[in-house]
């Protein structure tokens, strides 16, 4: 699978989910709302349990692992059934390990010289990340001067809001956008999962409108 199919949507739910009991109602309200990708992080015990559970339960939806710190992250990931990896940082031993399992990883970056590395070990989806506090849309922008040409696109992550979403998707070079406010911990937890629904139903609204301008 490439990343350019599971990015047409433009949108990531972030989700950290402290239970895997909520994994698959969490999928349902992502998918009820219209979203077709989650991105699961290894902050929990839970995170892999959950994976493999929304590949299993709910197959319409991609699945990809988020936090990536180590090569045994990685491992984890391919083990649980995740289709792509997601990793705060540029680390050399995630990159090997995961061009190893042939697992699609987007790599972090947050400067000129990280995006020239991720690009030398073979990767051109890099999350931007933490794209607010570092400069947001005017430092994507700054940076797509110098890299434009490469094919490098950028996913950024962190501090985004359904306000400031369609900033950035109005750069091409924005593949999509990875966001944690259609899931918020609290909500999961909560188990509010129409409200869960109806926040990403806007995001997509939001997502659609873009796309016409």
């Amino acid at each position: 699978m490439n990343a350019e199919s599971f990015l047409q949507q433009r949108l990531i739910c972030v989700a950290v989910i402290d239970h895997a009991d909520d994994a698959v109602p969490l999928a349902e309200a992502l998918l009820a709302g219209g979203l077709k990708c989650i991105e699961v992080t290894f902050r929990t015990a839970g995170a892999a349990e959950s994976i493999a559970r929304i590949r299993k339960n709910v197959p319409q939806i991609v699945v990809g692992a988020g936090t990536l710190l180590t090569p045994e992250n990685v491992k984890q990931a391919v083990d649980a059934g995740a289709q792509f990896g997601v990793s705060p940082g540029l680390s050399e031993a995630v990159s090997k390990a995961s061009h190893e399992n042939k697992f699609p990883l987007f790599p972090g970056v947050i400067t000129p010289t990280e995006i020239m590395h991720a690009l030398e070990l073979g990767w051109k989806h890099l999350k931007f990340f933490p794209a607010e506090t570092f400069g947001g849309v005017n430092a994507l922008k700054a940076l797509i001067g110098p890299f434009g040409h490469t094919g490098v696109k950028f996913i950024p992550t962190g501090g985004i809001t359904a306000a400031t979403l369609p900033n950035y998707l109005a750069l091409p070079q924005v593949a999509a956008v990875g966001g944690s406010w259609m899931a918020e911990r609290k909500l999961v937890a909560e188990k509010s999962w129409d409200k869960i629904t109806a926040v990403t139903a806007e995001a997509m609204k939001v997502i659609a409108q873009s796309s016409k301008a």
